[in-house]
């Protein structure tokens, strides 16, 4: 019951940083009071990663930002690892 609460979690955390990601780009746009960067990158470290990632590839968004090009992939990959290592050793 515990994995599936988790797993609920993390699908909320990635629609609502894919949704964050959405909303930024289009305060951009307009250039009205923006999303900091650090919130984006909060999104991914708590699991949202791959929702951040996803809105930067849909809406076209800070994808010519280094730390976000390489960071959320990073991040991912750590996450994705973790999660890996954690079902090998139980």
């Amino acid at each position: 019951m515990l994995i599936i609460i988790l797993i609920i979690c993390i699908i909320i955390i990635n629609i609502l940083a894919f949704i964050v990601m959405g909303v930024d780009k289009d305060r951009a746009k307009r250039r009205e009071r923006r999303v900091p960067e650090r919130s984006l990158f909060m999104f991914a470290v708590i699991g949202g990663s791959l929702g951040i990632y996803a809105g930067m590839k849909t809406f076209r968004h800070k994808t010519k930002h280094k730390s976000f090009t390489i960071g959320i992939p990073l991040i991912f990959i750590a996450q994705l690892t973790v999660v890996v290592f954690i079902l090998l050793s139980s």
